[in-house]
């Protein structure tokens, strides 16, 4: 299945006014009525939420399609595509033209991947994100390693068995997370999934979900590397991000993508400034 996969991320690499949050929400209440959410301008986690919607709206302009001219569409699991105006489109190109995605977010970044193809084709599309930082910041990387197990299969968890060093551990339990993750979201099951239902054997590549493989799916693994403003500090970030899509492939592949240069053609990195600018340009 021949279908092109992009992925924005977007970094919230500053503290956010009260007037640039208010003005992002107005935007959401305009161009996205099926998201409701209450303002609360001093949560974090509200403007993530805001921001991760906006996503399909600065990828649409950038498209040069305007806002009028496009219908965002679910399906009964919650799966969203862009169904654009067919107006001077030759029917096949139509029926090819709709565009899956998937959002997620987590602490500095918000993630958005899309494919483009047929409906039935697009929706099977899942982004996973997990920032490499315990939490609480004051537990070890044991503990919180051990927070998650009920996360993970037994083979899993003796990828992150607690005589390892620090570092592997909590490497290794991001991606397990990530993917987990992207293809719960790629399927569109609800929050409380039991993710110990999936089993990710890293070392040979391959997935079981209710011990049956996962068959055509293409899994892509890249790091996000953030430097972010908190109280006047520069910090950097670190992130573990999984794109999940069915291909109907006969088996399931994994991409590792562990240098610049190979995410230069898929995956764009912008910032709340990019986003904060063109606000004014989505409702057109």
């Amino acid at each position: 299945m021949d279908c092109p996969l992009l992925v924005w991320m977007l970094s919230i690499n500053r503290e956010v006014s009260t007037d640039e949050y208010k003005e992002c929400y107005e935007l959401i209440k305009t161009c996205v009525p099926h998201f409701k959410i209450k303002a609360e301008p001093t949560s974090g986690e509200s403007f993530r939420q805001i921001v991760s919607q906006m996503m399909p709206l600065l990828m649409m302009r950038h498209r040069r399609v305007p806002r009028s001219k496009w219908k965002d569409n679910a399906t009964p699991l919650g799966k969203h595509w862009i169904e654009q105006d067919p107006e001077g489109m030759h029917p096949d190109r139509w029926l090819r033209s709709m565009i899956g995605y998937s959002l997620a977010y987590e602490s500095s970044l918000v993630g958005m991947a899309m494919v483009q193809g047929r409906q039935r084709e697009v929706v099977n599309i899942g982004i996973g994100i997990k920032q490499l930082a315990v939490e609480p910041r004051d537990v070890t990387v044991k503990a919180y390693a051990e927070s998650l197990a009920h996360k993970l299969t037994p083979l899993e968890l003796s990828f992150v068995s607690p005589d390892l060093a620090d570092d592997v551990i909590l490497r290794r339990l991001c991606i397990l997370l990530a993917l987990k993750q992207a293809y719960i979201k790629a399927i569109g099951q609800p929050i409380g999934f039991d993710w110990s239902r999936l089993e990710f054997n890293i070392p040979e590549e391959s997935a079981l979900g209710d011990g049956a493989p996962l068959q055509g799916w293409e899994f892509r693994l890249f790091k996000a590397v953030l430097g972010v403003v908190r109280r006047g500090v520069l910090i950097e970030e670190n992130y573990q991000c999984v794109s999940a899509f069915f291909r109907g492939t006969k088996e399931s592949k994994f991409v590792w993508h562990d240098n610049q240069k190979d995410l230069e053609s898929w995956v764009q990195f912008i910032n709340i400034d990019q986003m904060i600018k063109v606000i004014p340009k989505l409702t057109a």
